[in-house]
């Protein structure tokens, strides 16, 4: 192959790479805004509608004869009305924090961390920055997912005892460190076939600019580093 027809091949090839970056970068945006939506309509919709049942409910209580079969039915329907709340309460928070927007990132990383302490019984501690971060809503939602994705892989592969969350904010950059205590990723890499999530979450950081790592720790456990450049001005 001649040196123009390989220069040729590789301009190709890196239009391709660029296409194939912007599109799943576009994706990416599509699902998060889809995820949003569902989660909005899944709170003003269903969620008012099991609220105004409980409250009905809870006036034919009051007012029903106090027969012990009737008041235990009532009591029976009441439980399930709160458990599908629950539930319908999950699975917002699953398709989309809103704390993330209402509350703000430190807010959201802070609480997420730790409930996923609560709900696995372990030291779970996050440094976050004094001020809320100075950077686009897209980072945000990258390191929102970063910290998911990480937790989710501590709790079903990790066996760690402990997780340490911290997030560097400055000028030109933001990072996210999730390192754990557990067994370590071993031979594991983020290209791995099995890695879907984390390959997915190096592309959404490729696309803002920056960067995925997965690597053992000093002390033993796992490092999950996300650097995210800040835009300039």
């Amino acid at each position: 192959m001649s040196g123009s027809n390989a220069l040729q091949l590789a301009s190709r090839d890196a239009l391709r790479a660029a296409e194939l970056n912007e599109l799943l970068g576009h994706c990416h945006a599509c699902w998060d805004e889809e995820r949003r939506q569902l989660s909005r309509q899944l709170h003003d919709s269903v969620g008012s509608s099991l609220t105004a049942l409980t409250m009905h409910l809870g006036l034919l209580m009051q007012k029903m004869p106090q027969e012990p079969a009737l008041q235990d039915r009532a009591t029976a329907m009441k439980n399930l009305l709160h458990n599908i709340i629950e539930t319908n309460r999950a699975m917002q928070q699953r398709l989309w924090n809103d704390k993330l927007e209402f509350l703000g990132m430190r807010v959201a990383l802070g609480e997420l961390v730790a409930q996923f302490g609560a709900d696995h019984q372990l030291a779970a501690r996050a440094i976050l920055p004094d001020d809320e971060p100075r950077c686009p809503r897209s980072h945000h939602v990258v390191l929102l997912r970063a910290l998911e994705e990480g937790l989710g892989n501590i709790a079903m592969h990790a066996q760690a005892s402990a997780v340490d969350v911290i997030v560097d904010d400055n000028d030109d950059h933001i990072m996210l460190t999730v390192k754990d205590n557990g067994i370590g990723p071993g031979g594991q890499r983020i290209d791995g076939p099995d890695k879907h999530g984390l390959r997915l979450l190096r592309e959404r950081a490729a696309y803002l600019g920056g960067s995925v790592t997965l690597a053992a720790g000093v002390d033993g456990g796992a490092v999950l580093t996300v650097v995210l450049p800040k835009p300039t001005a």
